[in-house]
Parts: C-alpha cells; sequence; structure tokens
C-alpha cells in the first residue's frame, strides 16, 4: 500500500516535469522571436532616420533654390508680374 502513494507521486511529479521542459522550450522559441523583432525594429528606426535626413537635406536645397529663383525674379523685375 505505501507503494501506491509513492508511485503517483511521482507519475505527478514527472508529468510536472514535462510540462516545465515544454515551458522552457516555448519560452526559449518566445525569446528567439522577441529578439528577432527587436533586430527588425532596430532596422526599421534606423531607416526612417535615413529618410528624415534625406527629407531634411532635401528641404536645404529647395530652399536655397528658391533664394536663387528669388534673387532672378529681382534682376529681371519679374517679382511684381
Amino acid at each position: 500500500m505505501t507503494d501506491e502513494p509513492e508511485n503517483m507521486v511521482l507519475r505527478l511529479l514527472r508529468r510536472i516535469d514535462e510540462k516545465v521542459d515544454r515551458l522552457i522550450d516555448d519560452v526559449g522559441d518566445l525569446k528567439q522571436r522577441v529578439t528577432s523583432l527587436e533586430e527588425r525594429t532596430s532596422r526599421v528606426q534606423a531607416e526612417l532616420a535615413s529618410i528624415h535626413s534625406d527629407f531634411a537635406g532635401q528641404s536645404v536645397r529647395i530652399d536655397r533654390i528658391e533664394g536663387r529663383l528669388e534673387r532672378i525674379e529681382r534682376r529681371l523685375d519679374l517679382a511684381g508680374t
């Protein structure tokens, strides 16, 4: 009779151990996925920063062109037209 409860406890402990092993595997998989998402997010942020820099450069160029165009219009006396 004493063997049966001990076997029952051992069976329960083995099931718990199996479930913990599965949880460890699942958590490991989730860690890999989160790491992958973090890397992708970092790359997207870098690309966005690059795009913002490009836009800023374009804005500077447009400002210079506008200034030159205004000077040309003044020289040709086209500003009032």
